[in-house]
């Protein structure tokens, strides 16, 4: 009988921009399928997704993939919904509003993130006190003056690809210490979960470096690039 390490996520409450959360649970001999994870629960006080005196909050698994980053082996990452403890999508479940007819939607989702140093809160490659040199080399580049944090955009797509994520592809962009991925998939149901998935395992690997991914559209005031999340979408009609 073997142990399986299963990380159930899921996104918090917190308003404007909700967070990813987890924890883990250990079960023995897990399949690796989907019915075989079963709900879960956590308290939701802390997650600004129940009050102190009727925390309890659940877990509903909606997509299951494995995770070949965890130590030991026998690690899956499961996707969740929240829901109420009666059964009922939480009013912060978005996800829950995504009907069962979309399997002729196509998204192709373009992610733009800066990494952030922890040490300096600034973006990777900036100096402490000013900034680097104006924008316009940093841009799909090579080389150790322009592209930072190479090591740790390659481990994110090595385990993105190992967990069955379907990322397309990667760059640097335009503003010094920024990044993006490119995620597709079919179905809305599908397509967000793997680009949250995708972005989990950003944050995931960032606690290795000391460095933490930044999704906000305007990291850096001035005339620095923004950060945005391109959707390109298609049906057949």
């Amino acid at each position: 009988m073997s142990k399986h390490k299963l990380e159930y996520i899921w996104l918090d409450g917190y308003k404007p921009t909700q967070s990813l959360r987890s924890k883990t649970k250990v079960v023995s001999d897990f399949s690796g399928n989907l019915e075989d994870a079963g709900e879960w629960n956590f308290d939701g006080s802390s997650t600004e997704q129940a009050s102190g005196d009727d925390s309890d909050t659940l877990l509903k698994p909606v997509a299951v993939y494995p995770d070949p980053d965890r130590f030991g082996g026998n690690g899956w990452l499961v996707m969740c919904e929240v829901l109420n403890a009666d059964g009922t999508p939480h009013e912060s479940n978005g996800r829950a509003t995504i009907g069962d007819d979309d399997e002729d939607f196509w998204f192709g989702f373009e992610q733009e993130y800066t990494l952030i140093d922890l040490d300096t809160n600034l973006p990777v490659g900036f100096p402490k006190n000013g900034y680097p040199g104006p924008q316009g080399p940093y841009y799909t580049s090579v080389g150790a003056r322009n592209a930072i944090g190479r090591d740790i955009v390659d481990e994110h797509l090595h385990l993105c690809l190992e967990a069955g994520l379907n990322v397309e592809g990667i760059n640097a962009e335009v503003m010094m210490g920024q990044w993006e991925f490119q995620v597709f998939a079919k179905g809305a149901g599908n397509a967000g979960d793997e680009i949250w998935m995708a972005r989990y395992i950003m944050e995931r690997t960032g606690e290795k470096y000391g460095v933490t991914a930044d999704w906000h559209p305007k990291p850096v005031k001035g005339d620095w690039n923004g950060s945005g999340m391109h959707a390109n979408f298609s049906n057949g009609a």
